[in-house]
Order: structure tokens, then sequence, then C-alpha cells
């Protein structure tokens, strides 16, 4: 089989680039052909609310890439749609998770029904974390052009039903990653690089810093531990997309200054192993959303994991690494960081590529897009078909 898959990749940074990364070589590993077209421009600077969107390690690429959409500029978008016609592929394969490609993709989506080439949305979020008034007519305009739809979660499946109530739509939980998990380094060691108490336990949480995480329920849950006796450190790392001022002002109120480490920087695929490998476990305490890219990479570490019931799928609720609680309840919260570090959940061997419940996958994602190919071929009528 033949894939377009498009969606942004290396020197990109972020969740939905390693994911694209990851799909790619899961294409190539069960004998799929995969060609990626990915960004010339993906944000104009002064729409990207982080210091940039280019990741800054250095990357090794095993799969073909071309570098051709630009968001704001029309005349790539239908370049784009040429070139997918030109490759001929058996499936074209879009990465969905925010309404800002919705211009690009409506064309590039429209040129390939017009070719009769199958259109797969993979579906991340139906529409953006912080939602605008716009996004549900943007996302209908995009997302009516599949032919099937791959989703990752149940919350997704009933917006994406809501949106497109005729969608064909199948379920496969979102992967572990485990790309840095053989670059372990020992717990004493990483926090003492870390400059880090290694008396006390270290609590993890990673990644891009927006309201809907939840950070602020962390710190007030580490805060009611700290008045109970239990001292225990927050090592918070990722770039803040909202005022950092807020949270060092709930730092100093709370009086857990003392316990509280701030990095305030994407962190360059070098460096993750330092930051994982210095952390007893990862806590996601978010309020909204459905998954969590970070929450799989801790996974892959073999971290015990706290996470709130609202983003606790099918992986997650079935490992015994993962303690969850009710969203928004910091009280909860506070009990089950407790109840991970004092059960002391860190698995004896870790979760590897060799072996665990999750390690395929990537690869059984890979090959449900052979079935979705095999399903959409089946159709006499290539419109949008009825719901799965």
């Amino acid at each position: 089989m033949r894939v377009a898959l498009i969606g942004p990749v290396y020197p990109y940074r972020g969740g939905i680039a390693h994911y694209t990364a990851s799909l790619a070589e899961a294409f190539q590993q069960v004998g799929h052909e995969v060609l990626i077209y990915s960004f010339l421009r993906q944000y104009p600077y002064w729409l990207y609310p982080g210091k940039s969107d280019k990741e800054p390690s250095q990357q090794n690429i095993y799969f073909p890439v071309v570098y051709t959409i630009d968001t704001m500029n029309p005349y790539t978008w239908v370049g784009t749609a040429k070139s997918i016609k030109e490759d001929h592929p058996d499936l074209v394969v879009f990465q969905w998770w925010t309404t800002f490609m919705s211009p690009a993709f409506t064309t590039i989506g429209y040129y390939c029904r017009q070719q009769q080439f199958p259109v797969v949305f993979l579906i991340h979020n139906v529409y953006p974390h912080e939602k605008r008034w716009l996004d549900r007519g943007l996302a209908w305009l995009t997302l009516r052009l599949g032919d099937a739809f791959i989703v990752q979660s149940d919350q997704e499946k009933n917006k994406l039903l809501s949106l497109l109530p005729n969608a064909r739509v199948y379920l496969h939980p979102h992967p572990v990653y485990f790309p840095f998990a053989g670059l372990r380094l020992d717990n004493i060691s990483a926090k003492t690089h870390l400059g880090l108490d290694t008396s006390l336990p270290v609590v993890l949480f990673f990644g891009i810093v927006r309201p809907y995480k939840g950070l602020s329920l962390l710190l007030e849950a580490i805060a009611v531990l700290k008045q109970r006796g239990y001292f225990i450190q927050v090592l918070v790392v990722g770039e803040f997309w909202e005022d950092i001022n807020k949270y060092q002002q709930l730092i100093r109120k709370l009086e857990i200054s003392d316990l509280v480490y701030l990095e305030n920087r994407y962190i360059p695929n070098e460096e993750v192993p330092l930051y994982f490998s210095a952390a007893d476990i990862f806590v996601a305490p978010y309020i909204s959303g459905t998954q969590s890219g970070a929450v799989k990479l801790a996974m892959g570490f073999g971290l015990p994991i706290v996470v709130s019931d609202i983003i606790c799928d099918d992986v997650l609720c079935n490992s015994d690494i993962v303690v969850k609680f009710p969203v928004r309840d910091t009280g909860q919260l506070a009990v089950a960081i407790q109840h991970a570090l004092e059960k002391k959940m860190r698995m004896d061997t870790s979760i590897s590529e060799d072996k665990g419940p999750t390690n395929n996958l990537w690869l059984d994602l890979a090959m449900l897009f052979q079935k979705v190919l095999s399903d959409t071929s089946s159709l006499k009528n290539r419109g949008i078909s009825e719901s799965q």
C-alpha cells in the first residue's frame, strides 16, 4: 500500500511531529510505502504562541519527506495536491489537530477526492483545545471530505459524530512512545545533575504549559501534601504558553517555592531522558482534553503515572502503573500522588520495545489503515458512509 501522509515532522517540534514520525516508521515496518507531505511553513511567527515551532535537537529521518505546504500560501496547497496526484497513492492520510489547517487541508483534500484517492483523517482533536466560535464550521468544511476517520478516544468520537453524524469512525488508542526509553539514566544521578534534593521524591509535569493541562491543580495538591508533612518536589518542564507570573504568584501564595522547579523552555530530544529519569512519578492533571502524548512518553519510560479520569483511555485504565483521580478534584489528586509514591509503583522492569502490552500499538495502528482502505474501497458510494 502506498500512503501519502500529511502532517508535521522534523524539523518541526511537538507531539504531532513525533506522532507523524512514529506512524511513518510503523507503516514501513508492516511493509507499506509512505511519503510524508510536510510544511514549508506551519504557522506565521505572529500567530505561534511559543518562541519557535522548530525542533532544536539533531534528528535523523528514516523515511521520505517532501516539504511543500505553506499554510499562508494557497499556491503551495494546489502544488501539494498535484504532487500527490503524480505519486498516485492508495490512501491519503491527514493528521488533524487544529482548524488553523482547514484552508490548506480542505484544498488538498478536495483535489484528492477529485482524483478518487481514499481520504482518511487521523483525529487528535476535532476542535482545538481553546475552542473559538468559527472552529465548528472550519472543522466541518474540512472533515466532510473524509471517507473514514480514526479517533483515539470515545470523547473525540462523540464530538466527530455530533459534527458528521454519518461519519465512518474507527477507534484506536494513542500508542506509547519508546524513542528515548533506552537512554534512561540512574534516578539519583539525574536528580543530582538537575540540582534536586535526592532525599525527596520528584513529580514530573512535562510539555507545553497551557490552561487545560491543570498545572495549578498540581501545585495546590503539592501544598495539601506539604501541610500533611509529605514533602514532594515538582519539576515543571516545558514552554509556558500563558503567563508564567500567575504560576509563580500561586507558588509563593501556597508557600511551596522550595519544592517547585520551573524550566520554561522547549526541551530538545537529547535532554528528554534526563528529566524523565529524575522523576519518580509523572502527573497529568488535565481539566479538559482527551489524550496526552506526554503521558504515553512517560509510559515508555516505565514511570508510574497519575492522570485525571478525563484522559484515561483503555491503555491507561488497563495499566497497573496508572492511578487516576476525578477531574478538577485537588484533594483526590493529592491522594493519588501519595498512593502512587507510597505503593512504590515504579515498575521493576520498564516497558521496552520488545515486551509489554502496548508494544504493538503503532503496528496495530498502521495495519488498521489497511482495514480502513479495504472497507472504504468496498463502498459503492464514495461519499461519507454510514457510521460504524
